[in-house]
C-alpha cells in the first residue's frame, strides 16, 4: 500500500466495512472491470449479509466504480479511452487549484521533499516501469496536496485519482514518452512554488501539466 492509499476499515458499521472492503478489491484489481457483483456471492465471500452489501454497492455506484446494467445487474464499471481522458481533464482543474492554494504553505523542507520524489522519478526513467512510475507520480502530487487547507478538495482529489487508477492502472504504459516531460513539468511547478509565483501562474502550470497528459493519451488512442 502506498502513502496515498487508505487502509481497509475493519471497524464501524457493517455497511461502512463492506464499502471499504469492496472498494479495496475493485481498486487493487481483485474485482476487475466488468466483474459481476452478485449479492449472494459477495455475502458468501465476505461473510456480510446482503443488506449492508447493497448499501455499499449504492455508494460505489455513486463513486463511479460500480454500474448497474440492464439484464446484467451490478458490475465493476467498464471505461473507455474517452472516459479516461475526461477524468484527466477534471483532475487537471482540481489539481491546478489545489496546487495553487497549497503553494504558499510549502516551506523549503517541503519543497525539497517533493523535489526528492521527482528525482526518484528521473532515476526511474532509466529502467522504465509504468506502474512504479505512476506510483511515484501519485506520491509527488500528494506531497503537494498535503499542504492543501481545503480538506473537501483533497477528498475529491483522492476520489478522482482512485477512479482513474481503476480505469487504467498506468496512463504512462500507453504514453511512455510523456514520462520524461512530466518530470520536467514537475520541476517547473516546484520552481514557481519556490519563487513565490502568483497563485494564478502556479494554477495555470499545474493544470496544463495534467491537460498535457490527457492530450497525449487522446493522440495515442487516435493512432491505434
Amino acid at each position: 500500500m502506498n502513502a496515498t492509499e487508505k487502509p481497509v476499515r475493519t471497524t464501524g458499521s457493517k455497511a461502512e466495512v463492506s464499502y471499504e472492503l469492496l472498494r479495496s478489491r475493485i481498486l487493487d484489481g481483485t474485482y476487475g472491470p466488468g466483474y459481476r457483483l452478485v449479492l449472494s456471492q459477495l455475502a458468501r465471500e465476505t461473510g456480510v449479509s446482503t443488506i449492508p452489501l447493497r448499501e455499499a454497492l449504492r455508494r460505489l455506484q455513486s463513486d463511479g466504480l460500480v454500474e448497474v446494467v440492464r439484464n446484467i445487474g451490478a458490475r465493476v464499471a467498464v471505461f473507455d479511452a474517452a472516459q479516461v481522458e475526461h477524468s484527466l481533464q477534471v483532475l487537471a482543474r482540481l489539481e491546478g487549484y489545489a496546487t495553487a492554494i497549497s503553494a504558499p504553505r510549502m516551506t523549503a523542507p517541503h519543497i525539497e521533499r517533493s523535489r526528492e520524489i521527482n528525482a526518484r522519478m528521473t532515476r526511474a526513467l532509466e529502467d522504465f516501469d509504468p506502474t512504479s512510475f505512476t506510483a511515484l507520480n501519485r506520491e509527488f502530487h500528494f506531497s503537494l496536496y498535503a499542504h492543501c487547507p481545503d480538506e473537501h478538495l483533497v477528498v475529491l482529489l483522492e476520489a478522482e485519482w482512485a477512479r482513474l487508477d481503476h480505469m487504467r492502472r498506468s496512463t504512462f504504459s500507453h504514453v511512455p514518452g510523456r514520462a520524461r516531460r512530466s518530470v520536467a513539468e514537475h520541476e517547473r511547478m516546484l520552481e514557481l512554488i519556490e519563487a513565490g509565483a502568483p497563485a494564478e501562474e502556479v494554477e495555470r502550470v499545474a493544470c496544463a501539466h495534467k491537460v498535457a497528459t490527457a492530450e497525449a493519451l487522446r493522440r495515442a488512442t487516435a493512432e491505434t
